[in-house]
């Protein structure tokens, strides 16, 4: 390796634009040769970065997804960046890094954060009944049969406790559950939720559950339930809760229930709503009667990076702790067993189980060499969960890896799991070719300043627009 050029000397080299380059390493606006990298080890991050951004760039253009965000942030650094497609397809607008995007169940982990700071203060326990603060659920009646009359419901043989609403094994179903009555009366309820947290509760509450509490992972309405459960445990409005002791405390500035005037330029529009019904999308622009712990949320990739990035550094961020290192050990391991992974899989796929359990709101990986339903190739030990409309986020403790990967609708299972396989790609790559991944380069940069989250990866940075996608 040749002599290290400083960042200084560099920028009054023979090159004077700005770069923004979406690779395998920190690079974000360069200028001028790399510091302390030689030409090789340049062009094998290139490599890495073709590899990343190329099957992002190629469902763009196909139109399975109008505009896609992704980060990937690996050993203390965001190595890449790119921000492809449109934004809105009305009016053309590209997306940008700084898009704002309906998470949908991405909001679930922020909920189960929330939780656990009350378990952390001693306010509540993981293994408390919920009838103290929610009496509505006490003394739960069920159903043997979900799709039975209501009035055959017999009495549950205990109470919910709150591990059951975080694993999903309360009993409280969505109106996904079966055809019948019960489905009925909770498709009822949820249309009314606009009257807010008490009166829906009150309704749910009357009506029997769907499966004994704790004997089976139901995918249903048990994060709405903690959300309700946070408010009254605390004395706080659910939504002041997070934004006061998780948004701000992590500079996760652009997270919340609704989307301000003054952002709204930013909103990544739907281009599809799968296979949700338009009525289960609240407006963007209001204050929501219901902000719903299990779904509500917009967010950024910048912001749920940071989320990530406390996760993954054992419940702090920059010196701010928000979870105590036995919390998030707990939310990140599986607490379900062989029986309780039984019931009807997470939105009906087959082999949802195959390699991975549930911890505390995420999927966690665990069996190694098993591409899984939630976190694919990841390694043992990594944890991640999705939102309806596409949104995806994973943390791979393992590698030091963080991924975020942000859509607004489309077909984008396929785009997240070939940007997932192609970060790795890349990664076991540059292992096998000695540089062992980002390691010198991203110390080297290290005190640069970084991509903005402000900026767009576009023709301003001095590459090419990205292209929109074709019409049909």
């Amino acid at each position: 390796m040749g002599r290290k050029v400083g960042f200084r000397e560099a920028s009054r080299g023979a090159c004077s634009r700005r770069l923004a380059m979406l690779v395998l390493v920190s690079w974000g606006l360069a200028c001028g040769a790399l510091p302390g990298i030689d030409e090789a080890g340049a062009t094998i991050r290139a490599r890495g970065a073709a590899r990343i951004t190329a099957p992002l760039q190629a469902a763009v253009d196909r139109g399975t997804v109008g505009g896609v965000v992704t980060l990937v942030h690996h050993r203390g650094e965001v190595v890449h960046a790119a921000a492809l497609g449109l934004r809105d397809p009305e009016s053309g607008a590209p997306m940008r890094r700084d898009s704002i995007f309906r998470i949908a169940s991405m909001t679930k982990p922020i909920t189960a954060v929330a939780t656990l700071i009350l378990v952390d203060e001693g306010r509540l326990r993981l293994d408390d009944p919920v009838d103290r603060w929610l009496p509505e659920l006490a003394s739960p009646r069920v159903l043997r049969d979900p799709t039975a009359p209501l009035e055959t419901a017999v009495p549950a043989a205990r109470s919910i406790r709150v591990i059951d609403l975080l694993t999903h094994a309360s009993g409280i179903a969505t109106p996904r559950t079966p055809e019948g009555p019960l489905r009925r009366a909770l498709m009822a309820a949820d249309a009314k939720n606009a009257a807010g947290y008490d009166a829906w509760l009150s309704w749910v509450g009357a009506l029997p559950l769907a499966a004994e509490p704790g004997s089976t992972y139901l995918y249903g309405n048990s994060f709405d339930v903690l959300g309700i459960l946070v408010e009254r445990a605390s004395g706080v409005a659910y939504p002041d809760f997070v934004r006061g002791r998780i948004f701000e405390p992590l500079g996760m500035v652009d997270t919340d229930f609704r989307i301000p005037a003054a952002k709204r330029d930013r909103f990544a529009r739907l281009q599809s709503l799968g296979q949700v019904p338009a009525s289960w999308i609240p407006s963007e622009t209001e204050i929501p009667g219901f902000p719903a712990a299990a779904g509500g949320l917009y967010s950024t990739a910048d912001d749920y990076l940071r989320f990530a990035r406390m996760l993954l550094g054992g419940g702090q961020l920059d010196g701010v702790r928000i979870l105590s290192e036995a919390s998030v050990a707990a939310m990140t391991r599986n607490h379900l067993s062989e029986v309780q992974r039984r019931g009807e899989p997470f939105a009906g796929r087959s082999g949802f189980w195959e390699g991975q359990g549930f911890g505390l709101g995420v999927a966690v990986k665990e069996t190694a060499g098993v591409a899984t339903s939630e976190l694919g190739v990841a390694s043992v030990g990594a944890f991640a969960w999705p939102g309806v409309f596409g949104t995806w986020w994973q943390v791979d403790p393992t590698e030091d890896l963080i991924l975020v990967f942000m859509v607004p609708g489309g077909e984008a299972r396929p785009v997240r799991w070939a940007f997932q396989s192609a970060v790795y790609e890349a990664i076991s790559a540059e292992r096998a070719a000695g540089l062992d991944a980002v390691g010198s380069v991203s110390s080297a940069l290290r005190g640069r300043t970084p991509l903005a989250a402000s900026d767009s990866l576009g023709s301003e940075s001095g590459l090419p627009a990205p292209r929109p996608p074709e019409e049909s």
